[in-house]
């Protein structure tokens, strides 16, 4: 087969499981983390502000933990852009907790192998405005320093 084949067909494979990583975080429950194996590669590897493992049973392990702590977590994929065999993806995600409705938006770098499993998957968000803003005694300390540090601050 010719190189550039090859190249083409990893990229297809790429688009496709990009598809079906968009599909599995839209409908993901804790039902749907026993199929995290036809999305991730055995070795991938996930990356988040609060983690940083690697094989699908310790990525499991934190959606797993998530449906334990968040009522309702839900991902609602509001972008996205592929190229070869990486992709980024933009997101919000929607989660219940202390009785209110909480949205972090935020963004995945993902790449992918040949046969279009997630290698690498780095999501970013900002946790002080997203998530430590609404938390009382740290809320006030990150907003506080929000008005200090920007450029209207006094």
């Amino acid at each position: 087969m010719p190189v550039l084949s090859v190249v083409s067909a990893s990229r297809a494979s790429a688009l496709e499981g990009l598809d079906r990583l968009c599909q599995f975080y839209e409908n993901l429950s804790p039902q749907s983390l026993q199929t995290l194996s036809e999305v991730y590669a055995p070795q991938a590897r996930f990356r988040d502000p609060f983690n940083d493992v690697q094989g699908t049973q310790a990525i499991a392990h934190i959606f797993d933990d998530m449906f334990k702590r968040a009522h309702r977590p839900r991902f609602v994929i509001t972008g996205r852009v592929q190229q070869g065999l990486q992709a980024f993806v933009t997101w919000d995600f929607s989660f219940g907790m202390g009785g209110q409705v909480r949205v972090v938006q935020g963004c995945s770098q993902l790449r992918f192998d040949a046969e279009g499993l997630v290698l690498d998957h780095r999501d970013y968000w900002d946790t002080a405005n997203e998530l430590y803003v609404h938390l009382p005694v740290v809320g006030w300390l990150m907003r506080w320093l929000r008005r200090k540090l920007s450029a209207g601050g006094s």
